[in-house]
């Protein structure tokens, strides 16, 4: 198979796939390196193609809901605290960004839709390996939210805020 032909097959997997897909089981797949694969999506975010990144793999964005921001304030043992919160009460956790004084706006993609991808996302943090942009800012962060509505937003809001974890 030649290159066109597996980045049109990976947007074609990734299009029928309910489940991220790793860059390491496309590259096995199609028997090539994870790096080639790497650029492939990249090639392929490049040409418009909407491809996220999750702590599990790659996934095509889906849009049609709704997309808040809210500005949240904790130390790095309520993270799984605060995400829990958003996944259960019916957000997509899309993006983590933090304000740095020198490079200015820093953005993660965090693409969070469930407790298990928040599981994931807390046991890399805790392997130690890796630190959450918030600590670049005293905990002070900005979570990028897609919701099924605004009372999804809001339910979410008023549970962050009893549980002390927006920045007021």
């Amino acid at each position: 198979m030649n290159s066109i032909d597996r980045r049109e097959d990976i947007v074609r997997r990734l299009a029928e796939s309910a489940e991220p897909i790793s860059a390491g089981a496309f590259a096995a797949s199609y028997g090539v390196s994870r790096q080639i694969i790497v650029g492939d999506i990249a090639l392929l975010r490049a040409s418009g193609e909407k491809i996220s990144s999750t702590p599990r793999g790659y996934i095509l964005s889906d849009g049609g809901r709704s997309v808040y921001t809210l500005a949240c304030v904790h130390n790095v043992e309520d993270t799984e605290k605060e995400l829990n919160i958003m996944v259960d009460n019916g957000c997509k956790v899309l993006t983590v960004a933090v304000e740095h004084p020198v490079y200015g706006l820093l953005t993660g993609e965090l693409q969070l839709a469930s407790r298990y991808d928040v599981h994931k996302f807390v046991e890399k943090l805790q392997s130690g390996e890796v630190r959450p942009l918030s600590e670049l800012t005293d905990g002070v962060h900005l979570h990028t939210l897609d919701c099924p509505d605004r009372e999804c937003f809001e339910r979410t809001r008023r549970q962050l805020a009893q549980e002390g974890l927006l920045y007021t």
